[in-house]
């Protein structure tokens, strides 16, 4: 359950993704300040598996689909989002606000993603919005490398 709600964050009073988003930001700027890019790739496939884990057998525990308080998805979803990217105070606002808005949205396929069973439904649509967040920065940090601090 530590996992599964992101080491708390996910008994956040109001909107539990958005508290368990900010862990996946201090994990990216940690592993990245620590042992560079690399690791923050490492971070997201350890937060991608064993969130799998953590949320089916959270889900079990809590006799809930998708429960509120799971928000280790939101975690690896975040660490996704930042993969490759310069830890600017820029990048991270960007990136915390770009995948939070995505995640709320759910663009196609990540909205039928939440359909797999257990854990997998619970972790993939979160780790195709990190993936569509991640896109979207790099493309403006190519277009517009001033409004993310790296200009």
């Amino acid at each position: 359950m530590v996992l599964a709600t992101g080491f708390g964050t996910g008994y956040g009073p109001i909107a539990p993704g958005t508290w368990g988003s900010l862990p996946g930001l201090a994990i990216a700027w940690g592993l990245d300040r620590w042992a560079g890019r690399w690791a923050v790739l490492g971070g997201a496939c350890f937060f991608a598996f064993a969130g799998v884990w953590a949320a089916g057998r959270a889900e079990g525990l809590l006799g809930e689909k998708d429960p509120g308080r799971v928000v280790v998805d939101e975690i690896a979803g975040q660490l996704v989002t930042l993969l490759f990217l310069p830890m600017t105070v820029q990048v991270l606002v960007a990136a915390f606000l770009l995948f939070r808005v995505l995640d709320v949205w759910k663009p196609w396929p990540a909205d039928r993603l939440e359909s797999l069973p257990g854990g997998s439904g619970i972790m993939a649509d979160d780790l195709m919005v990190g993936l569509y967040a991640n896109l979207l920065l790099h493309g403006l940090a190519l277009w517009r490398p001033v409004w993310l601090g790296l200009a």
